[in-house]
């Protein structure tokens, strides 16, 4: 079962603490997720464990938890900044925004009509933060290979993917099919 939002609550707090160069634009950014979108209390369609009110915050926090015990066993020269941006902020392109559902302010397409939430997360952080090359291919390719319509999405990081990649999607892959999903 998924934590309490509280629990939540909390820990999504004491990760904004362990922010040192960017904490500024972070903190804009933030400020932006809480007021203008959904944020604090989006779903995670199509889960159903996590197809609850704040289940999209919970996941975001669990991934990042993850990603960061991961880069302290193997890499612990990663910050643990770039580690938070690229983990806590890797699923927002799913996010809906007042007036347009799923949608970003100024959006032509909305998702399943093109658009990858990867891509659509990397666009919208990238106009708060700026990223590194890491954070961004962290972001754009954290589902790694995925099938999408007749092809696959991610084709130029294929084995080119940098260490924060590959942090991330693992810390995505185990969160959501081991501890949301109670995958043995």
């Amino acid at each position: 079962m998924p934590p309490n939002f509280n629990t939540i609550e909390k820990k999504y707090a004491a990760l904004f603490e362990r922010l040192l160069s960017r904490s500024e634009r972070i903190l804009e950014f933030k400020s932006f997720l809480e007021k203008e979108t959904n944020w604090l209390a989006a779903p995670v369609f199509k889960r159903a464990r996590m197809d609850v009110e704040h289940g999209l915050l919970m996941h975001s926090v669990g991934v990042t938890e993850n990603a960061l015990r991961i880069k302290d066993l193997i890499a612990p020269d990663i910050t643990d900044e770039s580690v938070i941006v690229a983990a806590l902020f890797h699923d927002v392109g799913k996010l809906d925004y007042p007036g347009k559902p799923s949608g970003l302010p100024g959006d032509n397409e909305l998702p399943g009509q093109g658009r990858h939430h990867a891509v659509r997360s990397l666009e919208l952080v990238s106009r708060f933060i700026t990223l590194s090359e890491e954070e961004a291919q962290a972001i754009a390719a954290h589902d790694g290979l995925v099938p999408v319509e007749g092809g696959a999405v991610n084709l130029e990081y294929y084995r080119k993917e940098c260490r924060l990649t590959m942090i991330l999607h693992f810390a995505d892959l185990w969160t959501a099919s081991v501890e949301e999903e109670g995958r043995k």
